[in-house]
């Protein structure tokens, strides 16, 4: 059997595969690796539909003369993914009351919600809650999957469109110990919300690079590598939360004040680095 892949011979040695079904799970941990996913199949020439593809996977492999395999990005079919949800949020705030839940009923069964569900939960849900009439409206999660497009398009735009709202944010994290003793809890408040929008764009921007072949474990901080830098990151995220569970006020501004504010300007500026040379 010949087998290609995205038109190019591949050099795959079969071994106890026996099925196209069988070819395709073996390559799918290899293609995981790579940050690809399967997109298309062919045999012989024939394309294979969605209505096809259990036939499809069940054909012996001494039947096929030439198994095509299409994969693409998980960068590019998220992108697609988020295409799709705009285009349906359009559509849903656009449509009569009486068609909404069709509108919804659609998105909900695509293959794009399968997908966003998989790569981004939070995403899906708030979506899932605006088809249900819940939430914040269309117009919000429009702004929101937009945003999420900029991040995959233009990560290095983006991170530079946040540099002043990062430098205010750790300021604001730098006076939060006086923010609590002097009893500014809405300013505090307001703050730690501030800080986990921001935290979670630059970690996500970081993933994204990493889908996209910057390769995270060479990469530094200082002399620090930049995937030991993040795993720090996390653990002072979780010693933040815990003295936030535990009522410690003091403890919560001392973590914020000299392990949070340094550590996120570091990785706004690696991330930010490492953007650019990406792309």
């Amino acid at each position: 059997m010949r087998i290609r892949i995205n038109g190019e011979d591949a050099d795959i040695q079969l071994e106890t595969e026996k099925t196209v079904g069988d070819i395709l799970s073996a390559l799918e941990a290899w293609l995981d690796g790579k940050g690809h996913r399967l997109s298309g199949l062919g045999v012989d020439g024939q394309s294979v539909g969605a209505s096809s593809v259990a036939e499809c996977f069940a054909i012996g492999i001494d039947d096929v003369e030439t198994l095509d395999i299409y994969t693409s990005s998980v960068a590019a079919l998220f992108s697609e993914c988020l295409v799709s949800l705009r285009d349906a949020v359009d559509e849903y705030d656009a449509a009569g009351f009486g068609e909404k839940a069709s509108v919804a009923a659609l998105w909900n069964e695509s293959p794009a919600a399968k997908m966003l569900e998989s790569e981004d939960p939070g995403l899906s849900d708030w979506a899932r809650k605006t088809f249900s009439g819940e939430g914040s409206g269309p117009a919000v999660l429009r702004s929101v999957v937009e945003e999420r497009m900029r991040e995959l398009r233009e990560p290095d735009a983006e991170m530079d469109r946040i540099s002043d709202l990062v430098a205010d944010v750790c300021a604001r994290l730098e006076e939060l110990p006086l923010d609590v003793q002097t009893g500014k809890d809405a300013r505090a408040a307001e703050t730690v919300s501030l800080f986990s929008g921001i935290a979670e764009k630059v970690l996500r921007i970081y993933g994204i690079l990493g889908r996209d072949g910057f390769r995270q474990e060479a990469a530094k901080v200082g002399e620090l590598p930049m995937s030991d830098y993040v795993a720090e990151f996390h653990s002072a995220l979780g010693e933040l939360l815990n003295a936030y569970e535990q009522n410690d006020a003091v403890l919560v501004g001392d973590i914020a004040e000299y392990e949070i504010s340094p550590r996120l300007r570091g990785l706004h500026a690696a991330v930010s680095d490492a953007a650019k040379v990406t792309y």
